[in-house]
């Protein structure tokens, strides 16, 4: 069995990137709750494997991979990042061709400052994290009136959006690529 750095060295992903397409199919109630589950279900296989090396590049240059703990840190303030970004969108209320700017790229020297003081968080506080993230936003999706993902917003990149998508290609999908990612790095169990 390799070593954990050597396991973390072995397989390291790309750094965050947000697939183009979304599935707005799916219930996002549904593929939060098992984003939650499939959280939790990791947990012990990441805790098994410390300690992880930190990524030397993280940012958005080429040569950029994560490791867990770039993940975690990256999902834990995601969460609030895009509920904060959805009700903005939510509460403008602009209608199609109208929409409300909102959001922010890959580069984003906050988000990367985060990501940075974060990834040496103790494990247990990043996945308290992420568990409060997709719990709140568990609690904003029960509470959504008829019509609020229809209110449109404004990307700075990707352009023009409803709420509903920037919920389901920022947050339900994102959520899933990172566990895919987070798979992706671990040994298999």
């Amino acid at each position: 069995m390799l070593a954990p750095r050597e396991r973390a060295v072995k397989r390291r992903p790309t750094a965050c990137e947000t697939s183009p397409m979304t599935n707005t199919d799916l219930d996002p109630a549904a593929r939060l709750a098992a984003s939650r589950g499939a959280f939790a279900a990791l947990a012990p296989r990441i805790r098994a494997g410390e300690p992880w090396p930190l990524a030397e590049a993280f940012g958005t240059e080429p040569e950029a991979s994560w490791g867990p703990r770039e993940v975690l840190a990256h999902t834990a303030e995601m969460l609030p990042f895009w509920l904060g970004e959805y009700e903005r969108v939510v509460e403008a209320g602009h209608a199609a061709g109208d929409g409300a700017p909102f959001g922010r790229t890959g580069a984003d020297a906050l988000r990367l400052g985060i990501l940075e003081r974060d990834r040496t968080l103790p494990l247990r506080e990043l996945f308290d994290r992420i568990d409060a993230g997709i719990e709140r936003w568990e609690r904003r999706l029960a509470a959504s009136r008829p019509g609020e993902d229809a209110a449109a917003g404004l990307h700075s990149r990707l352009g023009e959006m409803t709420a509903g998508e920037l919920r389901d290609r920022f947050v339900t999908t994102h959520l899933e690529e990172h566990l895919e990612q987070l798979d992706g790095i671990l040994p298999e169990p």
